[in-house]
């Protein structure tokens, strides 16, 4: 086991009891955060111009998985050799302190490539690609396989296991799953079966089947949760669009056309009653409307753009008063730019270059931005004009994963190292 880097000054604060304590704060328990969204309801400041304090550093093996936050604990997925062979494994590590608590061999890390591209000098990297989630005292991995395991978060020991192909007569996808679990209640929402069963809402406690419904193939993108016309409902994008599933019963609700070519990636936003989504290769970006007439629902296409201008790709942008903030491009490796796009239109408002294929999340008015090259930016969420308030190097590295925020602490990770920074803020409303 390697150990972490941290300042010792760190765990002397934490013996005098003067360590921030991430109780007060929400943990940050799955891809894109509690609420599905990339928002956070804590507050960051501007760190000083040296640079934010780093309270943990540690070698990282290859992934594009994210890390989540909760029950003390930092999850992710790397690429780990087990008696000679490559697995994809869940690491837990001590949110405070770096250090590996336990390591979880799952399936066998094998893919079709296209991982390793970036620029001469930060490429290379493959899978894993999708984000542990945990709920309570488990933690729920799909692998890139579409085996989904239970784990327990304290000992990693595995609770239950499904291999929804072989159950459910799915088709795997080309680079394999990158796709993260999403749950509610206690019910976990995944795109991974076949003919009459493709959309699958499965018991948490052991994978015993709640509802499945609708033949869609699945893409690279992670559903989102949402609640649209007080309806709360599961919104997945599929190999044919956008398809809206009442959470509690399965149920269509609405569907929206989307062309399909090669990868979609990014996961759909809602806001209000518009729907957003966007993918690269070409196909471009849109949205729809979408309206509730007694039990009639109608998904209207409102604006569509092709080509690559306002492609996301697998960076899910957010979105605040009306405009999408994110990394807009397609494999524009390190030269990509962040955007500000209002929803209800598709205009581009400003952009800003060389930040590449990295990701964001929302933090009050301000955004927290991680660069494929491993830099966090902090920018003011602003369609009046890109305003760069603060900027560090976190990691070396490709970071083609997302930031998370928990207890005042940002986490980011690469293909070679994860890290853990001091943001210290307060509790604000969203």
């Amino acid at each position: 086991m390697k150990k972490s880097i941290f300042p010792a000054s760190f765990a002397a604060l934490a013996v005098a009891g003067l360590a921030f304590s991430h109780s007060s704060f929400a943990d940050w328990p799955s891809y894109r955060g509690p609420t599905h969204d990339g928002k956070s309801t804590e507050t960051v400041s501007v760190w000083p111009s040296a640079g934010p304090k780093v309270v943990w550093k540690t070698p990282m093996a290859t992934g594009f998985s994210s890390i989540t936050v909760a029950k003390g604990r930092a999850f992710t997925l790397v690429r780990r050799d087990f008696e000679g062979a490559a697995k994809e494994t869940c690491l837990a590590l001590d949110a405070n302190t770096g250090q590996e608590l336990w390591a979880t061999p799952l399936g066998v890390a094998k893919y079709d490539g296209g991982g390793d591209s970036g620029e001469k000098d930060n490429g290379g990297g493959d899978g894993p690609r999708s984000t542990p989630t945990v709920d309570g005292d488990l933690v729920y991995i799909l692998d890139s396989r579409l085996n989904l395991a239970c784990l327990d978060v304290k000992t990693g020991a595995t609770k239950w296991a499904k291999d929804l192909l072989k159950e459910h007569g799915g088709q795997g996808i080309y680079w394999q799953n990158s796709a993260s679990p999403v749950i509610e209640g206690n019910a976990l929402f995944v795109c991974a079966g076949g003919a009459n069963q493709s959309l699958l809402a499965l018991n948490k406690k052991d994978g015993s089947l709640l509802w499945k419904g609708e033949s869609d193939k699945p893409t690279h993108a992670t559903p989102t949760l949402s609640t649209i016309h007080g309806v709360r409902q599961v919104v997945f994008f599929t190999q044919a669009g956008l398809v809206s599933a009442e959470a509690k019963t399965g149920k269509i609700l609405w569907r929206h056309p989307y062309r399909f070519s090669t990868s979609t990636a990014a996961s759909p936003i809602v806001g209000g009653d518009i729907v957003y989504c966007s993918a690269g290769y070409g196909v471009g970006a849109g949205a729809a409307k979408i309206t509730k007439n007694g039990e009639t629902w109608t998904a209207t296409e409102i604006w569509r753009t092709t080509g690559n201008a306002l492609a996301n790709h697998w960076s899910t942008p957010v979105l605040k008063d009306g405009y999408l903030y994110g990394m807009f491009q397609f494999k524009e490796y390190g030269t990509g730019a962040m955007k500000c796009v209002e929803i209800a239109t598709g205009k581009e408002i400003w952009s800003k270059p060389n930040f590449g294929p990295g990701n964001v999340i929302l933090v009050g008015n301000k955004i927290i931005v991680l660069s494929d090259r491993g830099q966090v930016v902090l920018v003011e969420a602003s369609p009046a004009a890109y305003n760069e308030l603060a900027r560090t190097q976190a990691v070396a590295g490709k970071c083609w994963s997302a930031p998370s925020l928990s207890g005042g602490r940002l986490y980011v990770r690469s293909t070679k190292e994860g890290a853990c920074l001091e943001l210290t803020g307060k509790l604000s409303s969203r």
